[in-house]
């Protein structure tokens, strides 16, 4: 039976040694700040929201929230950025996405400037991530690498196999992952024999976007297996893209949906908001 990595405990550790350095920059009169920007009332993104301004709360980080109205407009929005863009005070803007059909993503993600960018979602900020200098990187992917490293596995030479190459998830964990030094190989739709190519790995992370894609028959006796996906069944419960009862029995360590990888994404946004906070102050964290 596999280790059980609990995301919960890691991201509690992680947010309280933030808390530690947001207390030690309070003391040199610098205080991180973190802009969240709301446009429109989705259900799941006023949770994210709400999650993401207590964990502020909790690390000791000023939160400045905007919470607009569906209707608003991309030039408002873009207006609201370049504002908060000028905001010495304000060190990261958070956009949540999505955002409403009427408004470019692109174009607003693009607005952020890389250095306020604490989501890495820029391509400035890709590019840096690309060749092993990103000060700012995207928070799911390195909150992956991080539940990986703090369970006590060394990713140097290990076999590591992705799969999903979305923008957001698959692409920055693999560039993360090489430059731990771990072999990577990247899995999709057009991949083949993919069962074959995820038994040869040592460290798999799955970000495909559908429920229970990796069977127990995919996986080698102990992998160490990180589950990015959240699905809700038709009976209401969450899972993964992993599963669990069947990879479980041959893995030596695994996240668990939810209580996994969930947690550690706004552990990491944290951590990005106090990266560039000394960065702006030209500060050591």
């Amino acid at each position: 039976m596999a280790n059980i990595i609990d995301g919960k405990l890691i991201s509690m550790d992680i947010k309280n040694e933030v808390k530690e350095k947001a207390a030690k920059l309070k003391e040199k009169g610098i205080e991180p700040c973190l802009a969240v920007v709301l446009v429109g009332e989705d259900p799941a993104s006023q949770v994210y929201v709400r999650n993401k301004k207590k964990a502020c709360e909790y690390c000791g980080i000023k939160s400045l929230s905007y919470e607009l109205s569906g209707d608003t407009t991309e030039e408002e929005l873009l207006a609201l950025i370049d504002e908060l863009n000028n905001n010495k005070e304000c060190n990261g803007i958070l956009v949540q996405l999505p955002l409403p059909k009427h408004i470019d993503e692109n174009k607003i993600l693009l607005k952020i400037l890389p250095e306020k960018d604490v989501d890495g979602f820029h391509p400035y900020n890709v590019g840096l991530l690309s060749i092993g200098k990103a000060d700012l990187k995207a928070c799911t992917p390195a909150g992956c690498i991080e539940l990986i490293k703090r369970s006590g596995v060394d990713i140097t030479g290990k076999n590591c196999v992705v799969v999903g190459r979305s923008n957001i998830v698959g692409k920055p964990v693999g560039m993360l992952l090489l430059s731990e030094n771990g072999t990577v190989t990247t899995c999709h739709s057009k991949t083949n024999d993919i069962k074959f190519v995820c038994r040869q790995a040592d460290i798999i992370v799955a970000a495909v976007g559908i429920p229970k894609f990796v069977k127990g028959d995919m996986v080698k006796e102990g992998v160490v297996v990180i589950d990015v996906g959240i699905n809700r069944m038709e009976n209401g419960k969450l899972c993964g893209d992993v599963d669990f009862e069947e990879v479980e029995k041959k893995a030596s360590y695994i996240t668990p949906v939810p209580g996994g990888v969930g947690p550690m994404t706004i552990a990491m946004l944290m951590n990005n908001c106090i990266v560039a906070c000394c960065k702006q102050n030209n500060v050591v964290c």
